[in-house]
């Protein structure tokens, strides 16, 4: 059997090990079906059972209200950019305030171009994205149509610590790289969605959370795949769902509520990881180079730099030596990245500090 290694990638990523077995155990035939999971019928009681224990699993680890639909579409986080402002933006005559705070929401924001009127609320361009905004630096427009952000920034490795205050206007949030990662408080948000293949299971599915009344706001000529009302609706079969992903999500929910004990448990470890390499980027005296202000840094996506650029490769492939692979910083912001998702264990991160602080002690 092949060894495995510590995967650092920011996605699609690391998944539980116990999920992992369970699907590797499943996969020929389900218990009780003789059916594997990759050739069931998504109108079946079979799929309709583990659709259902997928959202019942999301509605208790987050706490949804019973207000909120739970939709398991395709397409990932970049449908999802076209997707908000088609429902929400197109035809309603208002603009809506972005937070452009890295490379994903800025995207998002181009693409909400396409469909309506855009402002930017807050630009963190100029300090090459290394911070989310303070509260007074947001430019928000009270009868905006909706406000935009991503929680965390997967490539240059900022986080939002909490909500903005954005008064009655819905909060549009791209969650993708914290999804499930700690507590969150739903009720704050019109529509929060994620795609999976970071935190929640493999790619393929992406998962809405949307506020009832926000689903009337759909324009009616919108075609039924980019329609949150007609999706709702239909119950996330409106079409043939991604079976297996969103089979994989009910077994990541429920390691997480069975095995972790739920998302407050799962925060205080992820913080504990994440501590740790902030520890030995911050004592390396200069060696390594945090990207994010300390108080913006994400506890999901760790970028750094080797301040001598000519050691970044003999780093990357001492630590594929070791077993720690998928390193490489993204070429907006260089260097390396640790991706350290809920499933990277903390034997994982602990390796990699002591081999970040081992080849400190060697090339300082």
């Amino acid at each position: 059997m092949e060894k495995r290694v510590f995967n650092f990638s920011p996605g699609p990523a690391v998944l539980p090990l116990p999920v992992l077995q369970e699907a590797q155990r499943d996969l020929l035939a389900l218990p009780g079906t003789g059916i594997s999971i990759l050739e069931i019928s998504h109108r079946s009681k079979t799929f309709d059972k583990l659709i259902n224990e997928a959202e019942n699993n999301l509605r208790t680890l987050l706490n949804i209200p019973g207000n909120y639909r739970v939709l398991f579409l395709q397409g990932g986080a970049l449908l999802q950019f076209g997707m908000a402002p088609m429902n929400l933006l197109r035809g309603s005559g208002k603009a809506a305030d972005y937070l452009v705070t890295g490379t994903w929401s800025k995207k998002a924001c181009q693409e909400a171009a396409t469909q309506g009127s855009v402002q930017v609320a807050w630009d963190g361009k100029p300090g090459n994205f290394n911070r989310v905004p303070k509260p007074n630096e947001m430019k928000l427009d009270p009868k905006a149509a909706y406000v935009y952000m991503a929680s965390n920034e997967t490539i240059q490795g900022v986080q939002f610590a909490s909500e903005p205050e954005v008064g009655n206007v819905p909060l549009v949030c791209d969650s993708s790289s914290d999804f499930l990662s700690r507590p969150v408080p739903v009720e704050k948000y019109g529509i929060l969605f994620a795609c999976a293949q970071k935190n929640a299971g493999p790619a393929g599915v992406t998962i809405v959370i949307i506020r009832d009344d926000l689903l009337a706001r759909s324009p009616a000529d919108l075609p039924s795949m980019v329609n949150y009302k007609v999706l709702a609706d239909g119950k996330s079969v409106l079409n043939t769902p991604p079976t297996f992903a969103i089979y994989v999500v009910k077994l990541v929910t429920d390691w997480l509520i069975k095995e972790i004990g739920g998302l407050a448990k799962m925060a205080e470890l992820n913080r504990r990881k994440a501590k740790l390499l902030y520890e030995v980027i911050d004592q390396s005296k200069g060696f390594y180079q945090g990207h994010a202000e300390p108080g913006s840094r994400s506890v999901m996506n760790v970028p750094f730099r080797l301040a001598n650029p000519a050691h970044d490769e003999p780093f990357l492939k001492a630590a594929a030596g070791r077993g720690l692979v998928e390193l490489k910083g993204h070429r907006s912001v260089g260097g390396c990245r640790a991706s350290i998702y809920n499933a990277m264990p903390w034997e994982g991160v602990q390796l990699l500090a002591d081999f970040m602080r081992e080849f400190c002690d060697q090339n300082h």
